[in-house]
């Protein structure tokens, strides 16, 4: 994978250029086996749409053991809500492409959320990001989890500290260069970020509170990581929750495939689990 940060950029975390790269080419090392197959061939182009060999793959059950349930879209009251659209986690230059890339192209996640974007701001639907940023004082926890430590040690979504843009544009913290139209027009509502994956410590649930919002589509990464804590901590603060199943994604690893963890939490949890093309037909509809 290439150096995507320049060698003079500095996060001033305490972690050199050289100890981000040993971890970046760690973790790709411990999911070779898993993703080789399916990333040999990721650098021809962007996604499209979910392959239909993803689509079988993760295939709901033809016959489900538990109740089906439904969100309806209301106006006025949802909100188009995308965690971590950002260069880490969705870019080939990102420092985790080695073991998402597979499942994001599987999935058309780039182009998904793209998508729901687009039909998000036609039907004049409030958008919301909930980012991830990680800043030097964050580097200084005495404690760690697993995912908590890798993200660290590769300096995912780094920024030099919460008062300064210095760095960010083109960096892995900053959106996907295709969604920045959508995300930088005035009337996307950008939340401070979450530190682990939900959003328990940023203003998310405030500010959808103060927009009167109690349904959320959700959709953004990663799957089984924040996207899935998203989804928990929504449904506890007591708002309607559908996921967009292929505008997510997730790592493929020797530990398990996170995509297919997440999908089983879906459709356990969620008020609605949607396809992009459903999902975009439905906003549509409520316009």
């Amino acid at each position: 994978m290439e150096h995507f940060y320049d060698d003079e950029d500095d996060c001033t975390c305490g972690t050199s250029h050289e100890q981000v790269d040993k971890a970046r080419r760690r973790l790709l090392a411990g999911a070779a086996g898993v993703v080789a197959a399916g990333t040999a061939g990721l650098a021809g182009g962007a996604a499209l749409a979910a392959s239909d060999e993803a689509r079988a793959k993760y295939a709901d059950p033809e016959k489900p053991g538990l109740p089906q349930v439904d969100m309806e879209i209301e106006k006025g009251r949802t909100a188009l809500v995308v965690t971590d659209p950002q260069v880490d986690f969705l870019s080939e230059k990102g420092v985790t492409w080695g073991v998402v890339g597979e499942s994001v192209t599987e999935q058309g996640t780039v182009d998904n959320i793209e998508r729901l974007f687009i039909a998000a701001k036609a039907a004049k639907m409030p958008v919301f990001i909930s980012p991830h940023y990680y800043y030097p004082h964050d580097h200084k926890w005495q404690f760690e989890g697993t995912l908590e430590k890798t993200m660290h040690s590769i300096g995912m979504f780094d920024r030099p500290g919460p008062l300064s843009l210095e760095g960010f544009d083109g960096s892995g913290a900053d959106w996907m260069p295709q969604y920045k139209k959508y995300i930088e027009d005035g009337e996307t509502i950008i939340c401070s970020p979450h530190k682990v994956y939900s959003p328990a410590q940023n203003d998310l649930n405030l500010q959808l509170r103060k927009r009167g919002i109690d349904k959320v589509i959700l959709a953004g990464m990663s799957a089984n990581l924040c996207t899935q804590a998203h989804l928990y901590e929504l449904l506890e603060l007591g708002f309607e929750v559908a996921v967009v199943r292929d505008a997510t994604a997730g790592a493929k690893v020797p530990e398990g495939d996170g995509y297919l963890a997440a999908i089983i939490n879906f459709r356990m949890v969620a008020n609605g689990l949607w396809w992009t093309d459903d999902a975009v037909e439905r906003i549509a509809r409520s316009a």
